[in-house]
């Protein structure tokens, strides 16, 4: 586990996720966040967490999920990266359609689209870059 200022890397574990939590807990105390930004970042990068253990490194405890994040003074923006192979993020099923709504999965890039002011995947979708704006 490697944790700097503004860059926190672990293994694939699902327990870890209690160290991203601690993370944006951290982050919204030293940064004096609202509650509407704080709980936006909340569940968008905890959802992109999970996605880069669960379907990115398939709980590989041997490949590491990496969390970037940089504060200015209009917004904050982190950078989640796995290890895996990636997926094809510009065919997502949506999941308020219909024949959709019964299906387990596919809600979680939804949301995070919904929540983050902008989102972009790069690395055939092993990365995810969001940004939550101040105001």
């Amino acid at each position: 586990m490697t944790k700097s200022d503004n860059l926190l890397v672990f293994p694939s574990e699902l327990e870890n996720i209690t160290r991203v939590e601690k993370l944006i807990d951290d982050i919204s105390s030293s940064y004096n966040l609202s509650s509407e930004i704080y709980g936006k970042i909340s569940v968008a990068i905890i959802e992109a967490v999970n996605n880069a253990i669960l379907h990115g490194n398939q709980l590989d405890v041997s490949k590491q999920v990496k969390i970037e994040f940089n504060v200015d003074k209009e917004a904050i923006r982190f950078l989640i990266e796995d290890e895996g192979k990636g997926f094809d993020f510009k065919n997502i099923p949506d999941p308020t359609l219909p024949e959709n709504l019964e299906k387990t999965h596919g809600r979680g890039i939804f949301l995070m689209n919904h929540l983050a002011d902008q989102i972009e995947f790069g690395e055939n979708g092993s990365l995810v870059e969001m940004e939550f704006r101040f105001g």
